[in-house]
């Protein structure tokens, strides 16, 4: 868990009529310092500040949280905004050992107001005491350590993507995560830094992976032959070769590892690292604002494939070769020149229709699960399941080759479904259904089950990091590390956090009653609706369509 261990409860005044204080201070990845460590110094740097006045009576303490994280989104500093709300808080003021660490940007425009609200001072030692709401001073010297905090965190993050770059460039470092499909990695002697090296440490290095690194091989002369990347993915999947998933499973244990994919091969096809020189930030870090209506509410991370002239490359070869950079260029002039296995592409007539695919993303197939794809035939709409060409375990399975149907087979049958749900005669029953819809389901609780899990297994993952970095790792090296943990354990908290939303929203029998006789327009407007407006009200209900070919029957949800 974020909150620190050893916080003291809330409510404890201190005796003879001083001012009780709650502490808030904050140690993350970024900061490259033991939380131990870190929470001593903040909280004596606080309690030097109240000397005098009053002293600490309970804690907070986020640990492993970034400084761009709002408030809300921190733990430690959410629950001070809980405690603060209450009456019986127990504590007189808040106070900060190093506001830099607090606040971020504008975070104290955006929170300093709720302090005011419930009648908290705020003590920092920059102010030397309590910050005064109407001293101009003092807003300008809280706004500008916030901006200082943005800029050292900025400088932080520069400082570590240039000792990659310079790591990769200049020495062709390998600089961590999963090792490419057909190599593996192995000890290269002690780490250069003699300190580490003293610890034992070792230098890891890519090598050959005798199994796999034929096949990369392959993949590469394959194409050059003119095989495609479906074809070669099918080709792979028919002589049972593992996909990279299922290969190496202990790096890739959130993959389905169900088999070779043409996202796969081009994948392959496009690592210029089989050539033997290492590169990195194939992808970068973006941060986008979590909700746009309230820019408030902070950022959150992700990772988008990076252009070109983003990409680092060592200036030597880093590691055995699986292919020339010759061959490697070729493929590459193949993949981008607009031809076909049957010679140059001819100009695409305009379609007969612009109409949208109405079930796009909602037409599953009953035999695998899969989404089935649409196509257009004869100015008509399709939609298809290819998933046994693709995925070996199905070979087993009577799955067709392809599957087949018509949408214009579905929609008129899907609306006048749809109409008879908000007939007059069906109303209560359908009020009925969507009450139950309402109820969590087995797989709404198996979900809920399973991001607690991976919230837990973020966690782990990180305190390992940092106990990587407490061995004497590479401060550059973790820091990498443990945004990605970050990332990862924030994005499974917000799904959580979603989940729980949802289930706290429930409605009552009345707010579905009233809900669905809104809807009742729903009957008059969707036969003569334009497909994108059709397509938008199947998008707003959340239906799911899940064809079963040997019945020919369409179940809808």
């Amino acid at each position: 868990m974020n909150r620190y261990s050893e916080s003291a409860a809330i409510g404890h005044r201190p005796a003879g009529g001083d001012l009780a204080f709650a502490w808030y201070g904050r140690c993350s990845t970024e900061d490259l310092q033991d939380p131990t460590t870190s929470r001593g110094w903040q909280l004596r740097a606080a309690e030097q500040l109240i000397a005098g006045h009053g002293r600490v009576v309970t804690e907070f303490f986020d640990v492993g949280q970034s400084r761009s994280l709002p408030w809300q989104r921190r733990p430690e500093a959410a629950r001070l905004l809980g405690a603060m709300a209450r009456p019986d808080r127990g504590f007189d003021a808040v106070v900060i050992g190093e506001p830099q660490r607090a606040f971020y940007g504008n975070q104290f425009g955006n929170t300093f107001p709720l302090f005011q609200h419930y009648g908290l001072t705020l003590w920092v030692p920059e102010i030397g005491g309590a910050v005064d709401p109407d001293s101009d001073a003092h807003d300008l010297v809280m706004t500008i350590f916030g901006g200082v905090s943005k800029a050292e965190r900025k400088r932080v993050q520069a400082r570590v993507t240039g000792a990659m770059e310079a790591a990769t460039v200049d020495q062709g470092r390998f600089l961590g995560g999963r090792p490419p499909y057909g190599y593996r990695l192995v000890s290269a002697g002690p780490h250069p830094n003699p300190r580490k090296a003293a610890e034992g440490l070792q230098l890891h290095v890519l090598d050959l992976d005798p199994a796999a690194a034929p096949v990369v091989e392959r993949i590469f002369t394959l194409y050059l032959r003119g095989v495609g990347l479906r074809s070669i993915a099918e080709r792979l999947n028919t002589e049972g070769i593992p996909c990279p998933s299922a290969h190496d499973r202990d790096r890739n244990p959130h993959r389905a590892a169900d088999g070779w994919q043409p996202s796969t091969v081009r994948a392959i096809l496009t690592n210029r690292r089989y050539t033997g020189y290492a590169q990195w930030a194939r992808s970068h870090r973006v941060e986008r604002l979590l909700n746009p209506m309230d820019v408030a509410a902070g950022t959150v991370v992700g990772f988008r494939r990076s252009e070109p002239h983003r990409v680092v490359t060592s200036r030597e070869k880093a590691h055995p070769s699986v292919i020339t950079p010759d061959v490697f260029e070729q493929v590459q002039a193949r993949l981008a020149a607009p031809t076909t296995a049957k010679g140059p592409r001819r100009s695409r007539s305009p379609r007969a229709s612009s109409a949208p695919y109405l079930l796009r993303g909602r037409l599953h197939c009953g035999i695998c699960g899969r989404r089935m794809q649409g196509n257009r035939n004869h100015g008509q709409v399709y939609y298809r399941c290819r998933a046994k060409e693709a995925v070996p375990g199905l070979r087993d399975v009577q799955h067709p080759s392809t599957v087949y149907v018509k949408e214009g087979h579905i929609v008129p049958a899907l609306d006048d479904w749809l109409l008879g749900l908000f007939a007059p005669t069906q109303f209560e029953a359908t009020v009925d259904a969507l009450l139950m819809a309402d109820r969590p389901s087995m797989a709404e609780t198996a979900q809920r089950q399973a991001m607690t899990r991976r919230v837990a297994e973020q966690e782990k993952r990180l305190s390992q990091y940092k106990a990587a970095l407490g061995a004497g790792a590479d401060p550059a090296l973790v820091v990498t590390w443990l945004e990605e943990a970050q990332a990862d354990l924030a994005a499974a908290q917000g799904a959580l956090d979603a989940l729980e939303a949802g289930s706290a929203a429930r409605l009552s029998r009345e707010e579905v009653h009233s809900l669905a006789r809104s809807l009742d327009d729903v009957r008059t407007r969707l036969a003569d609706a334009e497909p994108t407006q059709k397509a938008a009200l199947y998008e707003t209900l959340g239906l799911r369509l899940v064809y079963r070919p040997d019945l020919a029957v369409v179940e809808i949800e």
